[in-house]
């Protein structure tokens, strides 16, 4: 496989053990957990589970004015004043939504740069009426999602997550935020993204069942700004004895992502398409996991982003493989409170114009 981490072309064949979707379920019920109007932090995959099982969709546009990107980020990214006046710049709406047995799915707003975005959804009850039976919400129900897992404008290798957000549990909605990081361009496309099934499952369940059946299809235009900046070009660092040359980085305030070179092909072993075997594991930290990012801000805090996702691609004929790293932020950083990102301990001051 030349693309180890490259989820979104894998996922459609992945198969699990019982024990591997009791553990999943188990570690995103415990991630998913929370109480009314708790922020969620924008990488966490919560949703991991149905991430991996997931297909995400969208269809016609919906009538009427549209909420302010700022509306749908602030409560999810911060709303601070410099918060917010990164969300104007980089945050577009959407609208697009569709119907099916009682229930809407909106694509509420976009925004991201270069390499990464956001998308938050809502998921609203045509009727009204509270979204959970009573007694239930996110904290004793985990929500996953048929299909397949995210906006299919992304090309190449990429990964991501996705969570369920209550804000108002005795209301008639919630909201689906979904993260995604390319190793291409993600600014402009078509997006098409298709939900099935929304289905929980309580913690100490064996088996999920279907809270609302129907189909859901969308589809909108992708097009927003983007505010990343781009450093490095050259630099190396050695570890694990392979050296590492560093192509390029960008950092915006919402992601970091670092492209890299090793001077070694990884050689993956015959694992079924989409798996990974237990002698490939040591492999794919040597080449991605083990790469340091650290993000230091201007007040001195220092954010490890070393658990970052990313993908590992061998050129055989050349002798090296080629990696790219990185995530979406839990919150909004605007680039003026950033003093520095180090990868592989070479660091990078962040221009302050």
């Amino acid at each position: 496989m030349s693309d180890l981490f490259d989820y979104k072309k894998e996922m459609s064949q992945l198969r699990f053990t019982e024990t591997q979707k009791k553990a999943l379920a188990e570690a995103a019920a415990s991630t998913a957990a929370g109480t009314a109007k708790r922020r969620r932090p924008v990488f966490r995959t919560a949703l991991i589970a149905a991430a991996m099982v997931m297909a995400l969709a969208v269809g016609a546009g919906a009538a009427g004015i549209l909420p302010s990107p700022t509306e749908i980020f602030a409560p999810l990214f911060g709303g601070s004043v410099a918060q917010t006046e990164v969300i104007d710049k980089i945050g577009r709406p959407i609208g697009a939504s569709d119907s099916d047995n009682g229930i809407t799915i909106t694509a509420d707003a976009i925004m991201g740069d270069q390499y990464n975005a956001v998308i938050v959804y809502t998921i609203s009850r045509d009727d009204g009426e509270r979204f959970f039976p009573e007694g239930e919400n996110l904290d004793n129900r985990m929500l996953m999602m048929g299909g397949f897992g995210g906006a299919s404008w992304a090309r190449g290798g990429s990964h991501g997550g996705a969570w369920f957000v209550d804000e108002e549990p005795e209301d008639d909605r919630i909201q689906l935020v979904e993260t995604v990081s390319s190793n291409v361009p993600l600014t402009k496309g078509t997006a098409h993204t298709e939900f099935e099934d929304l289905r929980c499952m309580a913690p100490e369940a064996d088996r999920d069942e279907i809270l609302y059946p129907g189909k859901w299809r969308l589809r909108f235009e992708v097009d927003y700004e983007d505010c990343s900046v781009h450093l490095g070009g050259g630099e190396t660092f050695s570890q694990d004895d392979i050296s590492f040359t560093i192509d390029e980085l960008t950092i915006s305030p919402i992601a970091v992502r670092v492209a890299y070179t090793a001077d070694m092909a990884v050689v993956w072993s015959d694992a079924p398409s989409g798996r990974q075997s237990p002698e490939d594991a040591p492999r794919a930290q040597r080449f991605l996991e083990n790469i340091e990012i650290l993000l230091t801000k201007t007040d001195g805090t220092v954010i490890d982003l070393g658990r970052s996702g990313g993908s590992v691609s061998p050129d055989y004929e050349a002798g090296v493989s080629h990696c790219t790293k990185g995530q979406v932020f839990d919150e909004i950083i605007p680039l003026e409170e950033l003093e520095s990102v180090s990868v592989g301990g070479v660091v990078y001051e962040i221009p302050h114009e």
